[in-house]
């Protein structure tokens, strides 16, 4: 066999082993992103439109799995209260423990005297909310509005209650990062309650998640395109190597 010939024999292995790698790796990532997300995530379907335009009704939503103490302002969380149906809700945390909740001034709620900015709210309506004068917040618990406030049954339609329409956090199943269905996306950050203390919840790693994924199916298509990429690149240089001359 000619120099050439070992060379483009040597180089074809090479391209073999690193494409069978790639291959793999890519499984690894590819699987690995769908485990750790069935892992962290639990898929979930908004039933109402009370959390417009945040959410619509029907909407399929991903809510990572937290303990209810890591819940904070403007989190969008997923909970289960007996006393308001004993069924999977969702909601936008305006309040925690020790939190005075007031509504309205200048058409905007407020926490602890502080006006909060609710861009989430539907565009051309305000706060409002009739019959929160002043409420504070009892210890180790949350309080719950829907970002569609005229057509939701939140902590606001149970101030009679004897905790004042609070949900204690051990309610909290998991905070939603991202609407998957329609394909909206990670949700906006509640920049309102950014300046207060504790500040707002990070997104978890739903981007990480869909990186790995993303990646691993990349290269498991290059991996196994390589094969018939390098044999019709071979089968192209035999045509057009020149013949042997003769003697």
């Amino acid at each position: 066999m000619s120099r050439t010939g070992r060379t483009a024999e040597g180089r074809g292995k090479a391209g073999s082993v690193l494409s069978g790698i790639a291959v793999a790796l890519g499984c690894v990532l590819f699987l690995g992103g769908f485990v750790w997300g069935a892992v962290v995530y639990q898929p979930y379907t908004v039933p109402t439109d009370s959390m417009t335009p945040t959410i619509g009704a029907g909407d399929r939503v991903l809510a990572q799995r937290i303990d209810g103490g890591e819940v904070k302002r403007g989190d969008v969380v997923v909970f289960r209260e007996a006393s308001w149906g004993d069924m999977p809700m969702v909601k936008r945390v305006v309040g925690v423990g020790g939190d005075k909740i007031a509504c309205c001034t200048d058409g905007k709620l407020t926490v602890n005297g502080e006006q909060v900015e609710e861009p989430y709210l539907p565009a051309g309506k305000s706060a409002s909310l009739a019959g929160i004068k002043s409420t504070t917040v009892p210890q180790g618990r949350l309080f719950l509005l829907g970002d569609e406030r005229s057509g939701s049954l939140d902590s606001s339609v149970h101030l009679g209650d004897a905790n004042g329409g609070s949900v204690e956090r051990g309610a909290v199943e998991a905070r939603v990062d991202a609407v998957a269905w329609p394909m909206n996306g990670m949700l906006a950050k509640p920049t309102g309650f950014e300046a207060m203390p504790g500040g707002i919840s990070q997104p978890g790693p739903l981007r990480l998640m869909v990186g790995a994924v993303v990646a691993g199916a990349v290269l498991v298509l290059a991996g196994a395109a390589y094969g018939p990429i390098a044999n019709r690149a071979r089968r192209s240089r035999t045509r057009r190597a020149p013949e042997p001359a003769r003697v």
